[in-house]
């Protein structure tokens, strides 16, 4: 977005002055936009914090409803995400539960995922087994070395988790211009009550979603999977025409 103070400019980063590109940099945006993708193996490499923070600093840049930035993001690592992998995995093991369904004219997207991400692994459909130990590595981060809980307050409402949305969406594409691979984990959600004791999450927060992040295993077939998405059309209507308004 261009600020306001110098046409074709936009807010840097660093000092909050304007800058002027002599080239818009439509193209490296673009790049950082395609090349992201969900990561579901990672390697055991520690993530840099000097490029965590910097990706950290970038996204709370996200615009908010009346800036009141609602989003808490609690990041785990080393014997704290150990011990949460353990406690979630004791969790499935003892008390299996399904993902919240979706309303039926949603539920066909869901499929064709599993259909994809489960036959890029090599599971076949008729193998349940194997369908359900991929489904549990979401809840072991997927062997990240850095996890993260994304929450916003209990009393705001859905203009806000559009608030917290933007603001991982930067977050994600933060990372992923350092190398740093994600993958956004609604599972997550289905074990609040784990994550909230394990962290000590204060009451009034709500959990949203689970982030992993790290460096990506390039040998994971499933890591280079590209979903397939809707044309524009399927999600964006345009009016361009004046209509006349339907008496009655």
């Amino acid at each position: 977005m261009c600020c306001s103070c110098c046409p074709g400019g936009t807010a840097s980063i660093v000092t909050g002055s304007c800058t002027v590109f002599e080239e818009a940099p439509l193209f490296d945006f673009e790049e950082l936009v395609r090349s992201r993708c969900s990561i579901r193996r990672f390697l055991p490499t520690p993530v840099p914090r000097g490029l965590l923070t910097e990706a950290l600093s970038l996204a709370q840049l996200a615009p908010s409803n009346s800036n009141i930035q609602p989003w808490r993001l609690f990041l785990v690592e080393g014997e704290r995400i150990e011990r949460l992998r353990e406690a979630l995995r004791e969790e499935v093991r003892s008390n299996p539960r399904e993902l919240a369904p979706l309303p039926a004219s949603f539920r066909a997207h869901r499929r064709e995922l599993g259909t994809l991400v489960y036959g890029a692994m090599g599971v076949a459909r008729d193998d349940d087994a194997g369908r359900a130990r991929a489904s549990q590595r979401n809840y072991e981060f997927f062997g990240a070395p850095t996890a993260g809980i994304l929450c916003m307050h209990r009393d705001l409402g859905l203009v806000d988790a559009v608030g917290v949305g933007m603001y991982l969406q930067t977050l994600v594409l933060g990372l992923t211009a350092r190398g740093i691979g994600t993958c956004v984990q609604a599972a997550l959600t289905t074990y609040p009550e784990v994550i909230r004791r394990e962290l000590a999450l204060p009451d009034e927060l709500v959990i949203l979603c689970g982030l992993s992040l790290g460096y990506a295993d390039p040998d994971f077939p499933a890591n280079q999977l590209k979903v397939p998405k809707q044309p524009v059309e399927g999600n964006v209507s345009i009016f361009d025409t004046a209509v006349e308004p339907v008496s009655g």
